[in-house]
């Protein structure tokens, strides 16, 4: 895996010093991160990978098998033991690791920190300040203060919002240099310039009826764009417009700004958020999918009592009544059969056409249909006449969607009217009779769906042969059995292509041609892989992605001797367009922001963490409110120096919690616990829950089993409830509560929670940060865990045994001097109630308890007089005698 020169110049860069870099999305950064996972394939060194998902851990694998790479990473998961980890840290290589994993792994001792030569991470734009990453590196800087670090992003616009966002994450990171490759950098565009792709654009007209559409539906995102401004003022001007209304990430800056005080909009501004997803949801359906899927679309909309009533108004504009007339008009010839016409030209600008009188006529193809058609018509002849063999030569198809792909394999098997044809019968027609015929051919058409599926195409079947041998089959039979499943429902997950491409349309005597999908794909390699798999003659971008025409450039640059040709379709003067242009000015927007900032940043020279006592590395020792004195006058204050400690659960290290409790100067010490998630205390328990997982543990009674384990154990449980930092400080769930469940039904079960635990605490939180402040502030003056008790506390035994006694004489007897959750139930199985307990010797209680201090006591409690009686009262008796005549042992029916 040879690099191309400003490759190697930013390689160069990035092995001499230690850095951040910051690669332009389709650049070539997973060739830079290969590049050093092959050179630190070393048994003399290790050198841990960090932010690699399981999928680009086997496409990192492949690509070093390919190169002869000796020895390859090993990737360490769960499936890996301790003792195992344990050798593979001492072999030295490539690692690729969990987060969770490599911070209990520090936290115990068990990976040798400086022994370590080195970090790489991946995605460092998901690396902040509080998340497991920065943890990992904080403990590695404190005792490796010469191995190198290095990461990689290629999502620049991330670094753009938040005050100093890339100098935090760079801190976050201890690194100092900056390096910065956008696709407009001097030494890419020279390479470039050298080496040009076949590019043959094919700019094509939208009909005038999806020209009207398109114009209605923009009218109306941007009424409900202004409408939503002039409601809320908190909303920044610039993120929020028509323009950033059609890219797909518009939902998510919406709701980051309007989420803190989500709970205190209006159900009128709710609306509009919902209601400007479902507009840039149909205006997407105008130019990906064919005229009967839209029209099935809007008409939802329009018969939906539900959507009809709650929407914020833009139903009754007279743009919404243009968009459904002419998404009508667009099938209009559907319902009343034309006369017979001739043929007529004309399909690649998008005007109708017409075939025999025995079909269903003049329903609106997509233009895009019939200039494919015409493409895969030119290879086929430029094939031909080149005496090129079609065993040799390779189609690729790249689409927006799973769904895309399958009406591009109707079209080109059965034509586009009969497509049109069928799709129509199948959904309209049926749907149009009434509500319940609808729900009912919905129902249907899911099950035959997933039938599908689960069916296996054999080897001779129609779905085998490739795009150009389906358009060359006349059997109408064939031609349906080739495209079943063309029709996906848009609440129907799409069946997976990437896993069926070899076997559905792989021949010898045609073109081997592919269609794959940008989106929806759970392998974000997956293009990557494909691309240098089938190094295809010829390329049809059906859907423009900015990221997969510069991985083009980058194959063509690799393979100089590898013919290829680009087919680039795009609709002109259509949101389509506007997206991808949009999407190139805000990665080069992004790009000048940063060069702006690295020129006038200031980075400390102990950024890096490699000095002793350095600033960065230093832990807040100090309790969270304790009063800054600025004239100590060279005297040492009296600061008690015993070591802080809280025992973690390993399952909580999923969280940014134990990072940062372990950044206010407290040793986290992970163990597998049966009671509470924290302890903080000899007596403090502390179980941890999100607004979610509280909700869901108050429906399957898991919170009531933890809350027993924890009074029956602590002196001093408590239920910590967290919230996120970036949503509102209200009990809901993570999506809005339906109406099963609402915050009455959550309240009152904590209210019942409380009232049968009276001794369980609850502690509000709004952020992980004011956890950690808490935390600190709850161990003031306390003694520290003791590790054998907590491990000793078992959940199961617990509530095993918690069912052989009355609540009432155990709580007495668990309160008495000397008994413990540890030593009661030796006490409890061999007593019958309190005054048998009172007639024990000081030897059978030693005996009992295992301690003589401990029975002392007791004996003591229980023989020793008070000088003062207390007045009796009818309270008071049955505080004394009940608890003692009451057998403390259930009594079992006799079987």
């Amino acid at each position: 895996m040879a690099l191309l020169e400003y490759e190697n110049e930013i390689f160069l860069d990035c092995f001499h010093e230690d850095g951040l870099l910051i690669m332009a999305k389709g650049l070539g950064i997973e060739r830079i991160f290969g590049a050093f996972l092959k050179l630190y394939c070393d048994e003399g060194s290790l050198v841990l990978v960090l932010n690699v998902s399981q999928n680009e851990e086997e496409f990192f694998l492949d690509s070093l098998k390919s190169s002869n790479v000796d020895p390859l990473p090993r990737v360490i998961n769960s499936n890996c033991g301790t003792n195992e980890r344990h050798d593979m840290y001492l072999e030295g290589g490539v690692l690729f690791i969990t987060a969770r994993i490599l911070v209990v792994d520090m936290l115990v001792e068990r990976i040798p920190i400086h022994l370590i030569s080195g970090i790489l991470v991946y995605r460092a734009h998901k690396v902040i300040d509080s998340c497991q990453e920065a943890f990992i590196l904080r403990l590695y800087r404190e005792k490796n203060k010469t191995g190198f670090i290095k990461a990689f992003s290629d999502h620049p616009h991330c670094f753009t919002s938040g005050f100093c966002q890339v100098e935090r994450v760079m801190k976050s990171l201890f690194v100092r240099k900056l390096y910065l490759w956008p696709r407009f950098h001097a030494s890419v565009i020279a390479f470039y310039e050298k080496h040009k792709i076949d590019v043959v654009e094919l700019h094509l007209q939208m009909t005038d009826l999806m020209t009207s559409c398109q114009t209605a539906l923009v009218d109306l995102i941007d009424a409900c764009v202004k409408e939503l401004k002039r409601s809320n003022a908190v909303l920044e001007s610039e993120e929020i417009s028509v323009e950033y209304a059609l890219t797909r990430n518009f939902e998510r800056a919406v709701r980051l700004q309007l989420d803190p005080v989500w709970h205190q909009l209006s159900s009128k501004t709710k609306q509009l958020v919902a209601d400007l997803k479902t507009l840039t949801t149909i205006l997407e359906y105008l130019t990906q999918y064919d005229c009967v899927n839209f029209y099935g679309l809007v008409n939802a909309l329009k018969t939906n009592e539900k959507t009809f009533g709650s929407n914020a108004g833009w139903l009754f504009m007279e743009s919404a009544e243009n968009l459904f007339l002419h998404a009508k008009e667009r099938l209009s010839a559907a319902e009343e059969p034309s006369k017979k016409k001739t043929r007529t030209t004309g399909m690649a600008d998008g005007s109708r056409a017409t075939v025999g009188a025995d079909l269903i006529t003049g329903m609106e193809e997509c233009p895009k249909w019939s200039a494919l058609k015409e493409v895969m018509e030119e290879i086929e002849a430029d094939c031909r006449s080149s005496d090129q063999e079609f065993q040799s030569v390779r189609i690729l198809i790249i689409a927006h969607d799973d769904r895309t792909c399958s009406q591009i394999k109707s079209y080109l098997c059965e034509g586009g009217q009969p497509l049109l044809k069928r799709l129509y019968e199948q959904n309209l027609a049926v749907k149009s009779a009434s509500l319940q015929q609808q729900t009912s051919s919905a129902t249907t058409e899911k099950k035959k769906l997933r039938n599908k599926k689960k069916a296996n195409i054999p080897s001779s079947s129609p779905a085998e042969q490739t795009l150009t041998q389906m358009v060359a089959d006349k059997d109408p039979a064939k031609a349906v059995a080739a495209s079943d499943d063309a029709v996906v429902p848009p609440d129907v997950s799409p069946f997976e292509f990437v896993d069926r491409f070899k076997s559905a349309y792989r021949v010898n005597e045609l073109p081997l041609t592919f269609l794959h999908p940008i989106r929806d794909t759970d392998d974000p390699t997956s293009l990557t892989r494909i691309l240098y798999e089938l190094k295809p003659r010829f390329v049809v971008l059906y859907d423009a992605e900015m990221a997969f025409v510069r991985q083009l450039e980058v194959f063509k640059a690799c393979n100089p001797l590898q013919p290829i040709r680009i087919y680039f379709l795009m609709y002109t003067g259509s949101t389509e367009e506007q997206k991808y242009l949009t999407t190139l000015r805000k990665e080069k927007e992004a790009f000048e922001y940063l060069i702006k900032q690295k020129a006038v940043m200031v980075i400390p020279e102990e950024r890096e963490g490699r000095m002793e006592n350095d600033p960065e590395l230093e832990r807040n020792t100090a309790p969270a409110n304790a009063t800054v004195n600025t004239r100590k006058g060279g005297a040492e204050l009296g600061i008690s120096t015993v070591p802080q400690k809280i025992i973690v659960d390993l399952r909580e290290f999923r969280s940014e919690l134990p990072s940062l409790i372990h950044k206010r100067g407290i040793d986290i010490e992970p163990l597998t616990l049966e009671v509470g998630d924290y302890i903080l205390t000899k007596d403090i328990c502390v179980e941890r829950k999100s607004v979610s997982d509280l909700i869901g543990s108050l429906n399957n009674g898991r919170l009531f089993s933890q809350s027993q384990a924890m009074c029956r154990t602590y002196k001093r449980p408590v239920l910590l409830i967290e919230f996120d930092a970036n949503k509102p400080f209200t009990l809901q769930d993570k999506y809005p509560i339906s109406k099963e469940m609402n915050n009455s039904d959550t309240v009152s079960r904590l209210v019942l929670l409380t009232i049968h635990f009276p001794r369980l605490r609850i502690i509000w939180c709004q952020s992980p940060f004011v956890t950690a402040e808490l935390f600190q502030e709850l161990k003031i003056g306390r003694d520290q865990p003791d590790t054998n008790d907590a491990l000793a506390a078992s959940g199961a035994d617990l509530e095993k045994n918690i069912g052989r006694y009355n609540p009432g004489p155990y709580d007495l007897l668990l309160k008495m001097p000397g008994i413990t959750s540890k030593n009661a139930f030796a006490i409890a199985n061999h007593i019958e109630n309190i005054a048998e307990l009172s007639r024990l010797s000081p030897e059978r209680l030693t005996e009992l308890l295992g301690n003589s201090i401990s029975a002392n006591q007791l004996y003591d409690f229980l023989h020793k007089e008070l000088q003062d009686q207390p007045s009796t009262s009818a309270v008071g008796q049955v505080v004394k005698q009940k608890p003692g005549r009451m057998p403390l042992k259930r009594l079992e029916k006799k079987r």
